[in-house]
């Protein structure tokens, strides 16, 4: 019986890991925050208003949250021009032959749950795969929606001029209430996407057993010497 051996290669940089892990944090935060300031619940107590303050700290965690989640996407821009391959924004190019092929072949194996008959080992990925890429995409704008119409309901209210950035939103998608709705939607497609997130995630790990769960803590994860010696090969080339 043929043995295949595997090599540890770092994948994810600390500052992706540290990036990451402030996205779960603050995602978590934003939403928890954001459910309570939508439907504040009934406090009863026998104090003076003016000394209860327990809906303002619900509001300033979530503001602070989203200024966190803001510049933290800002970071992992930058990081996507100075960073490894597959922190590279070319690692998300969705133009191109290479990655669409991976694209049918995730939708094949991890969607339908088919068998290959003639299994590729070039067929998985060593970063994100094309339909994760994708994925990351599509979140990408939706953060920019989330951020959008945030700081445009926290404008009106802010003394800071980040926020009052946004003080155009509002009007141009018809008043508070749509753009609230439009935030409230939002939140609920990044928790759907956490949850698929998350499984995925762990079903790989069970699939592959190439420490895809313990990467997003080490950076590392276990690739086919003879697939390394390739793409060293390649880049030598290039």
């Amino acid at each position: 019986m043929e043995t295949k051996n595997f090599k540890r290669v770092m994948v994810w940089e600390l500052p992706v890991r540290f990036f990451h892990w402030l996205n779960v944090l603050t995602i978590t935060i934003l939403a928890i925050t954001g459910f309570i300031i939508a439907n504040p619940p009934a406090l009863q107590s026998s104090a003076e208003a003016t000394n209860l303050h327990s809906f303002g700290i619900v509001r300033f965690i979530h503001f602070g949250a989203a200024y966190i989640f803001f510049f933290n996407m800002i970071f992992r821009l930058y990081w996507s021009i100075v960073g490894n391959k597959y922190a590279s924004w070319r690692a998300f190019w969705p133009f191109s032959k290479k990655t669409w092929n991976n694209f049918w072949h995730v939708l094949k194996i991890d969607i339908m749950l088919l068998n290959e008959d003639h299994p590729d080992v070039k067929n998985i990925s060593i970063g994100h795969n094309s339909v994760a890429t994708l994925s990351y995409l599509a979140l990408f704008f939706i953060a920019l929606i989330q951020v959008f119409t945030g700081f445009a309901l926290y404008a009106d209210t802010s003394g800071w001029w980040l926020p009052k950035l946004f003080d155009w939103v509002s009007p141009l998608l018809g008043g508070d209430f749509v753009t609230r709705t439009i935030h409230h939607i939002s939140t609920w497609i990044f928790i759907l996407f956490s949850i698929v997130h998350v499984y995925l995630v762990f079903y790989h790990d069970w699939l592959e057993g190439r420490g895809e769960v313990s990467s997003m803590f080490g950076g590392y994860k276990f690739v086919r010497e003879d697939r390394v010696k390739k793409a060293i090969k390649k880049e030598n080339e290039e």
